[in-house]
């Protein structure tokens, strides 16, 4: 086995690892559900419960894939602008940092009385978490580029468009993908808490904060357990999905999407 298929396989042993711990501690020690749950007793509850998890799951993404979609458009469209102009950078970007250093839990009662509509006020929530890792990293890329290359194309006679398209951009890609990556994430957490902060069902539907909600008030913890379970998987193959795209975008030009020999 090579060393790059050791390096992948050893997280999924140390997962199995853990989880039949897991499971040994439950049973030797005797734990009821309510206090903890073993690993078996959290698939069941997944399988049983499945029908009412999937759609809330739905629910949940769906508010999550349209803040991020959101988070993208304004990001990059207000990086766009700073880099056009320092003065509506050094005039506009505090009050980003401020929506980002403002604590989510804080707000987001706030946004569910001045939004009339749950599902618009949930995905505000979301998109306000998610929209500042693109907006910081594609200003910073686009202020990193080369001085030497924009030198040259300024003696080409190269216009500001054409140098923005065919060197700014390009230059601050993989800045604009890794601030995706981590927006990805908290484009999900946004929409998490925020439905945490409404704590009823939304126009749209129940979301899967409300199940682990519901759960704790009926003492469910396995099925608490299980939707957690449905919102870390979601998670991991978002952010492991933008990798991919990623990779694809960068490869094999920049040296962050190459894979060591």
């Amino acid at each position: 086995m090579s060393e790059r298929m050791r390096l992948a396989v050893m997280p999924l042993v140390m997962g199995v690892l853990a989880l039949a711990g897991w499971e040994a501690l439950v049973r030797i020690a005797d734990l009821p559900p309510y206090i903890l749950p073993a690993p078996s007793r959290i698939a069941e509850s997944l399988v049983e419960n499945w029908p009412s998890l999937a759609a809330s799951l739905g629910v949940t993404l769906r508010i999550t894939f349209a803040a991020l979609f959101a988070a993208i458009l304004g990001g990059l469209g207000l990086a766009l602008i700073f880099a056009q102009s320092r003065a509506l950078e050094a005039s506009l970007f505090p009050y980003a940092v401020i929506l980002q250093v403002t604590p989510m839990v804080a707000i987001a009662p706030l946004i569910l009385i001045y939004v009339p509509n749950t599902s618009a006020a949930l995905l505000l929530c979301a998109w306000i978490v998610a929209f500042f890792p693109i907006l910081s990293n594609t200003t910073a890329g686009l202020n990193a580029t080369d001085p030497n290359l924009l030198q040259l194309m300024q003696l080409y006679g190269a216009s500001r468009w054409q140098v923005l398209w065919h060197l700014r951009l390009p230059q601050a890609l993989p800045y604009f993908l890794a601030g995706l990556r981590i927006a990805g994430g908290l484009s999900l957490i946004g929409a998490v808490v925020a439905e945490f902060a409404a704590g009823t069902t939304s126009a749209g539907g129940s979301g899967l904060a409300f199940r682990i909600l519901e759960a704790s008030y009926r003492l469910d913890v396995p099925r608490m357990y299980a939707a957690l379970f449905l919102l870390s998987l979601s998670g991991i193959l978002i952010f492991a999905g933008i990798g991919v795209v990623s990779r694809l975008l960068l490869y094999p030009w920049h040296e962050s999407a190459k894979r060591p020999e």
